[in-house]
């Protein structure tokens, strides 16, 4: 299941899903143009509360609105017990002078990036939710926290 309000991007994700088997008409694949926000008609979409075993996201987190709002009602309402956050984002840097060039930027970046943030600590908002019966995270091999788009990579279990 793709999640992504933009439509412009459906040819692209069903171009991508196609080549790797995944079909809409051999029903492996879907996709919902539904925005993160839109929790209860993607709720009704997929079957019922607490019906997706992984939820995953990639370089998304930066644009959705109400981010930490947001990713905690999906893991709370959408993600089964036991179920798992992976996700890849780009975050503000832990690097006060790199930080500061991210929130520099980020008014202009937004407007002009679809409303992509530079300057979220995404991953400390997932680390510090409620509910995980383990998580972890890590950084890209040689990717230094001088890097104005720093990455992390996470894999978060809801509990039982």
């Amino acid at each position: 299941v793709a999640l992504e309000p933009n439509e412009l991007m459906h040819g692209e994700i069903r171009k991508r899903a196609n080549a790797a088997g995944f079909m809409e008409a051999g029903g492996n694949f879907l996709i919902l143009p539904y925005g993160a926000e839109d929790i209860a008609t993607i709720i009704s979409a997929l079957g019922g509360p607490n019906s997706v075993d992984t939820i995953m996201s990639m370089l998304s987190l930066c644009s959705i609105p109400e981010p930490k709002k947001n990713i905690k009602t999906l893991v709370d309402l959408l993600l089964k017990p036991g179920g798992q956050l992976l996700f890849y984002e780009h975050v503000l840097s832990p690097r006060a002078d790199v930080a500061w060039w991210q929130q520099f930027w980020t008014p202009l970046w937004k407007v002009v990036m679809d409303g992509c943030c530079l300057d979220r600590p995404t991953h400390e908002w997932i680390k510090q939710m409620d509910g995980w019966s383990k998580g972890e995270m890590w950084g890209l091999p040689d990717e230094s926290e001088e890097h104005l788009w720093w990455h992390r990579i996470g894999r978060f279990v809801k509990s039982d």
